[in-house]
């Protein structure tokens, strides 16, 4: 099937700065894909070229086959013509009016029957969970409540794309969970096509289909949330998305045997196919999920990391325990059955196919 959207070679420009460098991609019907990257990577900025917010300089958007962006071709469709939904970080919904009034005021916008608009906004309010309070005033509800009312009012036109930029993020963190659960249930029953923009990595992994990690202004990597965690094109990926354990190293190699020594803290074992040359340089990207840690018998520890737990802190189902290795300190959830102790020195060992190594 064609894309419902299509984004082709995105620039643009804030004086010498490159805010969207080249960006391309494209979103299929019922698919839900993440613009994921720390603030000032561009990501926001290409959601408001694909609203018709602003402008691009160079490259192309198509909706439905449709150009709505071309430069090179002096085509700019106002967002108004675009038929996309946007739902923003402020809830923007309407003082002075009813949750059900906020809701009706885009399809009374585009002139649709009364009996039409009623029975539309009946069906999003109960899709949303918020049938109960049609006639509340829109400010006096919660903020997961008002947040869902920017969804309904969104939702209610039916936009061949929803566009969310960071609208969980000004909820609590408890609130940020249950509404990342109902956002990706009713995108489910709805089949709606999301473009997504976040800062947060288990937002991005959990309501996504693609996630396109930003850097920089450019797309450094897009894929499932499994391909981008799993398996990352390049050191930011990897260190943005999830957690890393970050060490600087030399490749040594002998018998076959391919490893990283790690000045003063050990060696870690490298899978032998995709092993640098020996003698290189690099910078050696963990998991904390990969890590096993022990008590270290004996005076080393041949295929794994030596430290020295500095502190251990009671979580209540695991302990987090401050590792000292060397001139690096790093943090580990240590199970509760483990028999670990502060000031005991620990191997830490990780298996080579596991370990990642960048360019230094």
């Amino acid at each position: 099937m064609s894309p419902i959207l299509e984004v082709r070679n995105l620039v643009k420009r804030y004086g010498a700065v490159r805010a969207v460098d080249d960006v391309s991609f494209d979103l299929h019907q019922g698919q839900v894909l993440t613009l994921l990257g720390p603030s000032g990577c561009g990501k926001s900025t290409t959601l408001r070229l694909v609203a018709g917010l602003d402008e691009p300089e160079a490259g192309e958007i198509r909706l439905h086959g449709r150009v709505v962006a071309s430069p090179r071709n002096h085509i700019m469709i106002t967002a108004e013509k675009r038929n996309v939904g946007l739902v923003f970080q402020s809830y923007a919904v309407w003082p002075h009016m009813t949750v059900e009034q906020n809701v009706a005021y885009p399809l009374e916008l585009r002139r649709q029957p009364r009996a039409a608009i009623r029975a539309k906004v009946e069906e999003v309010l109960h899709l949303t969970g918020l049938e109960g309070l049609a006639r509340r005033a829109a400010t006096a509800l919660s903020g997961g409540q008002q947040q869902r009312v920017s969804l309904a009012r969104a939702i209610a036109y039916e936009p061949d794309v929803l566009l969310l930029d960071e609208p969980l993020s000004n909820l609590d963190a408890q609130l940020r969970q249950e509404m990342r659960v109902q956002l990706k249930a009713l995108q489910a029953r709805l089949g709606t096509t999301i473009l997504y923009v976040t800062h947060d990595q288990l937002e991005a992994m959990a309501l996504s289909h693609w996630v396109a990690v930003m850097h920089g202004g450019r797309i450094e990597q897009l894929g499932s949330p499994a391909e981008v965690y799993e398996s990352p094109a390049t050191y930011f990926v990897q260190s943005f998305v999830g957690r890393i354990l970050a060490f600087d190293g030399v490749v040594r190699g002998d018998n076959g045997r391919t490893w990283v020594e790690l000045d003063g803290q050990g060696r870690l074992g490298l899978s032998a196919d995709s092993a640098p040359a020996a003698g290189t340089p690099v910078r050696v990207a963990l998991r904390p999920e990969d890590v096993d840690l022990e008590p270290l018998a004996g005076a080393g520890a041949e295929g794994g990391l030596v430290g020295t737990v500095e502190e251990l802190i009671y979580c209540g189902d695991h302990f987090e325990g401050a590792i000292r290795l060397g001139q690096s300190a790093v943090v580990l959830e240590i199970p509760k059955q483990r028999r670990i102790e502060r000031g005991q020195r620990v191997a830490l060992r990780v298996p080579p196919a596991k370990v990642k190594t960048w360019p230094a």
